[in-house]
């Protein structure tokens, strides 16, 4: 049964899969706005559901969870991979990937900035103030970091094939050189890489000072050769999902009220 208070009170019902710090900070969020947050085990008497990001076919019990959704169930996701889309569930069950939601990868770039910062700060002897550090990529989060290291002090490089992304970073006041330079590293110690692909091989890790530190932000598999870095004597670091285990309490808080905009323009709709 759905809480009583709930009914009393004649609020609509959604159920949060409370995970970790992050999903709490989902339902949290979602209460304040007036939302009446119940259980998984009342999952199938509630037509709004929120599951975590990233939601894969293989996170245990996801399968037998999806066949409780009764027919017209909302279910949000982040980061949903197509073979979830292929599970078994009810007809008329929708599924909605709040990650898909550009201004919720806007947000989500702030503390992944804040996070990378930490670790370059926890793994260097070195102040952040006059720091020379090579970043591999400008998207959202490249962007988002740059800007940060600047106001601390660092000089930072961006190498990027687009040169409207060059351009983009020169605007800032940041240097910026083409991908193909990174030909040439023997100038940085400090390395953060946001490009899903190898770049940092061993042949260019070589081309580091012995000593290095490398911060991987790509998706897995990343874009550095670990073994490689750890066989020449560098720090590389490859860290993942750092919203949820640096600011668990903003991130959450950035996928709600993505839930909150998309429910509010699917109201509006009706």
């Amino acid at each position: 049964m759905v809480r009583e208070g709930c009914l009393l009170e004649n609020k609509k019902t959604i159920m949060v899969l409370q995970q970790d710090a992050r999903l709490q900070s989902v339902a949290r969020v979602l209460e304040q706005a007036g939302w009446c947050i119940v259980e998984e085990t009342q999952a199938a008497e509630t037509s709004v559901w929120v599951l975590p990001l990233p939601l894969s076919a293989d996170r245990p019990g996801l399968a037998e969870l999806l066949q409780q959704a009764a027919p017209g169930t909302l279910i949000f996701g982040g980061r949903i991979t197509p073979s979830v889309y292929d599970l078994p569930r009810a007809k008329g069950v929708e599924l909605v990937d709040y990650y898909a939601r550009p201004e919720l990868v806007e947000l989500n770039a702030i503390p992944t900035a804040e996070g990378c910062i930490a670790l370059l700060m926890a793994n260097s002897k070195r102040t952040l103030w006059q720091q020379k550090i090579l970043l591999i990529g400008f998207g959202r989060v490249s962007r988002a970091l740059a800007v940060r290291l600047m106001a601390l002090g660092a000089q930072v490089i961006v190498a990027a094939r687009n040169p409207t992304q060059r351009a983009f970073a020169k605007g800032l006041g940041c240097k910026a050189v083409p991908l193909e330079q990174l030909n040439d590293l023997t100038g940085y110690s400090t390395v953060v890489n946001t490009v899903p692909a190898m770049l940092l091989d061993e042949s260019r890790l070589k081309k580091l000072p012995r000593g290095s530190l490398i911060v991987d932000l790509a998706s897995k598999p990343g874009g550095t050769d670990f073994a490689a870095a750890k066989r020449l004597g560098h720090t590389a670091l490859h860290a993942l999902a750092l919203p949820s285990k640096c600011a668990p309490e903003t991130a959450g808080q950035f996928i709600a009220d993505t839930i909150l905009q998309i429910l509010q323009e699917r109201s509006e709709q009706l």
